[in-house]
């Protein structure tokens, strides 16, 4: 009696399994044929997808549109590199123009990686369903890093080129502080003619000599 209720339980827990099991199925299902409804596939292909994961959002003009449902390894021509071709749904109410850029962008300095699509302005032709996307590829951090390094290498030739000049500015100041110290000492021509007195006088009598005896100006002297 005992053995035919144990029988009886079990068949019970297989019939409530394996109804759970075509319930989940169902669901699924209904999930699925929602999105074929109402959205259509876009394949999106970059050599380089800097972190993007199934489930990343897919914007359009900033706006999220659909998101990655799948990512593929597009195995390359001999002598070409390999790509990464990313699946996204796309609400069907949205028409991207063919002329739009695709890019990786990023939420935040280290947030969640997505996809972001530029509009383009030719509204008189559209992506179609399962078309692709060539994207614009992001900075490797590799990439970034050289970039980094030729910044601060320009940078460090910059800043000794400033230093060079201003060692000759302060050398040509030295050397105008000088020649200002000498005039004021009376050396040279200018510092003779401004702080001597001795060149003064002699142009004051030479002329108060002419006043007197103008004919001097016309004297020949004789050899």
């Amino acid at each position: 009696m005992i053995f035919g209720k144990s029988k009886m339980e079990l068949k019970v827990g297989i019939f409530v399994f394996v109804g759970l099991v075509i319930l989940m199925i169902f669901v699924l299902s209904i999930g699925d044929i929602k999105t074929v409804l109402t959205a259509y596939r876009v394949k999106f292909v970059f050599n380089f997808i800097n972190g993007v994961k199934i489930g990343s959002p897919v914007r359009f003009a900033g706006v999220d549109v659909g998101d990655i449902r799948k990512i593929n390894f597009v195995i390359p021509a001999p002598g070409e590199k390999p790509k990464v071709e990313l699946v996204g749904w796309i609400t069907k109410d949205i028409k991207i123009p063919r002329d739009s850029q695709v890019w990786v962008n990023t939420l935040g300095l280290l947030g969640e990686k997505y996809i972001e699509i530029m509009p383009g302005r030719d509204f008189s032709s559209f992506i179609r369903e399962d078309e692709q996307m060539f994207g614009n590829d992001p900075f490797a951090m590799q990439e970034f890093g050289e970039l980094a390094k030729s910044v601060t290498t320009k940078l460090d030739q910059t800043l000794s080129s400033v230093e060079d000049l201003t060692s000759s500015l302060k050398g040509l100041s030295e050397n105008v502080n000088d020649g200002i110290t000498r005039i004021k000492n009376g050396e040279g021509t200018v510092g003779k003619i401004m702080y001597t007195d001795r060149l003064y006088n002699e142009l004051e009598a030479l002329i108060i000599d002419i006043k007197k005896h103008p004919w001097k100006l016309f004297k020949v002297t004789k050899d």
